[in-house]
């Protein structure tokens, strides 16, 4: 039985939507950030990143999203959430994924999570982050709704693990102070999401609106 250990409304909701996607069987745990739980001795004993969100399997413990969702999708192959049989194909899933990893993801965090980069004390250099992320995140994915975006979902006709990782990342798009209005593929793309299945239980089981 794997154990997905996520937080409301974090990236971990992609991992959660693709396991559903999957059919895999699964149990979840929440870590409530807001009681610190992150930090506690026994979440650190299975991340000791402090954060999630974190998978046990049977072999051990995967963290971070892009290997969580690669796993699924070769764990369970016969939901074909990923071209794993094409090594070029596959690799273009993960340069997308890792493109929300390590540069959407990083930017949103710029708003609440900037002492990851300079000390609580530098207020200009905080204050000056929080300024540019409406711009930098807006930059961001005007390139995926222009160039990246290739159909009704990120590879184009065929639905893939980069699409619940695109969707949990634009509902923050609102917080980050940019218009889904004005990324009209992302906005279709968002709506098409909610109406999956596997995006309704998610949400419902996280407690979170759509």
């Amino acid at each position: 039985m794997l154990t997905l250990y996520y937080a409301p409304g974090s990236c971990a909701l992609a991992t959660h939507i693709a396991l559903f996607d999957a059919g895999a069987p699964f149990e979840t745990k929440r870590v409530d950030f807001g009681a610190g739980e992150q930090r506690r001795p026994d979440y650190l004993a299975v991340n000791p990143k402090a954060r999630v969100p974190a998978l046990a399997t049977e072999h051990g413990v995967l963290t971070e999203t892009p290997a969580l969702l690669a796993y699924v999708a070769q764990r369970f192959p016969a939901a074909k959430l990923a071209p794993i049989d094409d090594p070029f194909a596959f690799a273009q899933v993960q340069e997308f994924n890792s493109y929300l990893c390590s540069t959407a993801h990083v930017a949103h965090a710029h708003l609440r999570r900037g002492t990851r980069w300079v000390d609580a004390g530098e207020t200009d250099a905080m204050e000056a982050m929080k300024r540019y992320v409406p711009t930098s995140v807006a930059k961001i994915f005007e390139l995926i709704d222009s160039k990246m975006l290739k159909g009704p979902w990120v590879l184009g006709e065929r639905y893939s693990i980069c699409d619940p990782y695109l969707y949990t990342l634009t509902r923050w798009l609102g917080d980050d102070g940019v218009d889904i209005n004005s990324l009209p593929k992302v906005r279709e793309h968002r709506a098409r999401m909610i109406e999956r299945d596997s995006v309704k239980r998610a949400l419902a089981e996280q407690d979170i609106p759509a």
